[in-house]
């Protein structure tokens, strides 16, 4: 028996990971009669979402964090530690991690995703990648950090490297990335940085589809690009990038970039710990579920979020990897637990689509919500609505708030600070790398 196993009064459901799903389980399991347990290497819960706004300074990172204790504060059900989980053995019904085993009854595995760079070792080794709190750390020092050598370098064709900017992934994270980086060219550049001109600064979004925003409705989609374009961001469709070696972008056409900063926000992969049999892993390192979120051959085992594949006849490609797919898979599967206990009749999944929606700089978004679309102003307030509403904590509010309304009135607010310098490679790593 684990050192830490416990004669219990109630079944224990482990939750690994306190993304959107986790949480959301947790939540659904409050004064019922099991004993929840969450694991996370993180004490806090991320509001992803407005993860680029941290990149780009418009937000602080403390904005969209909320700690995990407190917001279970009040449920005397649950536990929480601070554990980077290894593996899981599901014959012994015990979840290994760095700081002891502990066994369980339920597991519900909400690992969510990591950045999928498809197999180039260049482009892992040089790309910035945006999953969490630190890379978009990571993301907003290196900004600052070539703006602030720009200004060192004399001669503007010699300091066109630092001043490229190249956004991989029209999806929304690449959309709104690089409409809140245009935003930096067209209303702090000049202002922080005297020396240098909005001119030199140009901000790239490469696509390999035909469209930006392909998820979301045609007129979204063509609103999406008009807007950006507005900005002064340069949109490249149809075009797929071959390599990135921390100096240059190449694309499959011949073309190149010039750039020190490329962010990579093209595509994701599924995380999550040893102990899932090869046959349950799908494309995008996803974990097979049936209809009802359990993985394939594993009792009591569930897998929800962009961790999960949740594939059937209706839906060949799974769902989509956004918020409200976890969320709900997170309600419906503490709800199943709950039938499975009490020996209930439990139902398929069916996950409702409210809608989706993506916001292009400071007062511009598109919104789809069924038949219904729109963008614009309105769009945004829309936007900035249910974001706002969505955040954990009423102080995170308040704060998010306040820095977009100071930031709407003045073009000019955000946290601009480089607490931590990102090290670029070293050319050590750089002829690994290559090699």
């Amino acid at each position: 028996m684990p050192s830490n196993s416990s004669n219990r009064k109630f079944p224990r459901v482990i939750i690994i990971g306190a993304g959107f799903g986790g949480i959301e389980v947790a939540k659904k399991l409050k004064n019922k009669e099991v004993e929840v347990l969450l694991l996370d290497r993180n004490n806090f819960h991320t509001f992803q979402p407005l993860m680029y706004q941290v990149a780009t300074g418009t937000l602080s990172a403390d904005s969209i964090s909320f700690p995990v204790r407190k917001m279970f504060k009040n449920q005397e059900n649950f536990h929480f530690r601070l554990a980077d989980v290894k593996s899981i053995d599901n014959e012994a019904k015990i979840v290994k991690t760095d700081i002891g085993d502990f066994d369980y009854d339920y597991l519900v595995v909400a690992t969510g995703a990591t950045t999928n760079f498809f197999g180039n070792q260049q482009i892992t080794k040089y790309a910035l990648p945006m999953k969490n709190i630190q890379e978009a750390l990571n993301i907003r020092s290196y900004v600052l950090q070539n703006l602030e050598e720009a200004v060192m370098i004399p001669n503007p064709e010699d300091r066109k490297p630092n001043l490229n900017f190249v956004i991989v992934g029209g999806g929304p994270t690449g959309v709104e990335l690089s409409g809140a980086i245009a935003e930096i060219k067209n209303n702090v550049l000049e202002k922080d940085y005297p020396e240098l001109k909005k001119s030199e600064m140009s901000v790239y979004l490469v696509e390999g589809l035909p469209k930006v925003l392909a998820n979301l409705s045609e007129k979204a989609s063509k609103n999406s690009e008009k807007y950006l374009k507005d900005l002064g961001v340069e949109v490249l469709l149809n075009v797929q990038v071959t390599g990135y070696d921390g100096n240059s972008i190449t694309f499959a056409d011949g073309r190149s970039i010039e750039t020190k900063t490329v962010i990579w926000g093209a595509g994701v992969a599924g995380q999550y710990p040893d102990g899932f049999k090869k046959e349950v892993i799908q494309r995008g390192n996803r974990i097979q579920t049936d209809d009802q979120c359990r993985v394939i051959d594993m009792p009591g085992v569930y897998a929800i979020g962009d961790v999960s594949a949740f594939i059937t006849d209706d839906l060949p490609r799974g769902l989509p990897g956004v918020a409200p797919v976890a969320q709900q898979q997170g309600g419906y599967v503490a709800k199943h637990i709950l039938q499975t206990m009490s020996n209930q009749p439990t139902e398929k999944f069916s996950y409702f689509d409210k809608g989706s929606m993506a916001t292009v700089g400071r007062n511009k978004a598109v919104v789809d919500m069924g038949k219904i679309h729109f963008s614009g102003f309105f769009g945004w307030m829309t936007w900035m609505f249910v974001h706002l509403m969505s955040i954990y904590g009423f102080r995170n509010k308040l704060i998010t708030f306040v820095n977009w309304t100071v930031k709407f009135f003045t073009k000019n607010s955000g946290v601009r600070l480089i607490f931590h310098k990102y090290d670029e490679p070293t050319p050590e790593e750089q002829a690994k790398t290559i090699q």
